[in-house]
């Protein structure tokens, strides 16, 4: 199935995912020229990876909130975006394997509002309570005259460590493996620049407020729900060895991460049948007048992880994802063809 019309809907909303794409080409060409003899990996994984020596190397991820910080303005709830902040990059940086060990962030307003930037960083804190790391320190600016009262940005920056025998990654991935999926708790932080469009703006914008029935409550509780952190559920799998590559699944989707996890000449077939996105999904898909399968290339579908585990041991670990918290399921598994098949 093409995804031509899920990224075209998204460019209209202003999000150009192939310029992203060449972005990060050209940024990873750049990084090459600024490296030191400790980089193992760099630009375009996960998380980047730095040997400390004795066989353990450092990871480092750094990411944001998105366009879904305007509609916490909007619904004037600013607590649990720091949450999101923390996940986005601790849930990359546990994809290698690795333990996150401190957070730093960034943030930056219109105009400094002390009980503002309180309830941000409260999210912030309890963000990195569920990654089970310390919230190291971090910078607050304010940049009045480009930025007005009420807008604001977030940045966060996460490290961890991992052994190298316990390095997660493609190269670990067999033909043949199966691919089991984390449940999401519903956008996560990705394709709200298409949300906003099609579900806030336009002619007949909704109200954050009133409860939608198809969702069980309001729009905003359902957009502001924070991103699921999946650090423990998948270090409970790597410590029990059934881990061999997983991928985050946020902008891009489906489509971009899961090729992410798998080597160049490998594929992934995904049953689409296996779990049933939430209803936010349709919901978006409707007002953008889009198919719902072209949103994979855009969200993540009610499955925020792929977790690649060796073929036959499914069901150990989706039990061992399922002690730590998370809700797992079979989803597919890994093919002699290259690309994403979604059927």
């Amino acid at each position: 199935m093409s995804d031509a019309g899920g990224e075209s809907a998204y460019r209209s909303a202003g999000v150009d995912l192939d310029a992203a794409a060449l972005a990060v080409d050209e940024i990873r060409a750049l990084a090459g020229g600024a490296s030191s003899p400790g980089v193992v990996g760099g630009v375009g994984g996960f998380a980047g990876l730095f040997s400390i020596g004795d066989g353990r190397l450092l990871a480092a991820a750094a990411d944001g909130v998105g366009t879904k910080l305007d509609v916490a303005r909007l619904a004037g709830r600013l607590d649990t975006v720091g949450i999101d902040l923390v996940a986005m990059s601790a849930n990359d940086l546990v994809c290698t394997g690795a333990t996150p060990l401190f957070f730093l962030d960034y943030v930056v307003v219109g105009k400094l509002v002390p009980s503002e930037i309180s309830a941000i960083v409260s999210g912030v804190a309890e963000g990195c309570r569920r990654a089970g790391c310390a919230l190291l320190g971090g910078e607050t600016a304010e940049h009045p005259g480009t930025m007005t009262q009420g807008q604001f940005d977030l940045a966060g920056f996460c490290v961890g460590i991992v052994a190298e025998d316990d390095l997660l990654g493609p190269q670990r991935v067999r033909p043949g493996d199966a691919l089991v999926g984390f449940r999401s708790t519903g956008l996560h932080s990705n394709g709200y620049s298409l949300v906003r469009k099609v579900l806030l703006e336009g002619g007949a914008p909704r109200s954050l407020d009133a409860v939608d029935p198809a969702l069980g409550r309001s729009l905003a509780d359902e957009l502001l729900e924070p991103t699921a952190m999946y650090v423990e559920p998948l270090l409970s799998m790597a410590r029990a060895g059934l881990v061999r590559s997983s991928a985050h699944i946020t902008g891009g989707g489906f489509r971009e991460n899961v090729p992410r996890a798998l080597p160049e000449d490998l594929g992934a077939h995904v049953e689409r049948s296996a779990w049933t996105p939430q209803p936010i999904f349709g919901i978006v898909a409707e007002a953008g007048g889009i198919d719902a399968g072209e949103l994979f290339g855009v969200c993540n579908m009610g499955i925020g992880m792929v977790v690649v585990v060796p073929a036959g041991r499914e069901k150990e670990a989706i039990e061992a994802a399922e002690r730590a918290g998370a809700q797992a399921v079979a989803i597919g598994s890994v093919v002699e063809r290259r690309g994403l098949e979604l059927v």
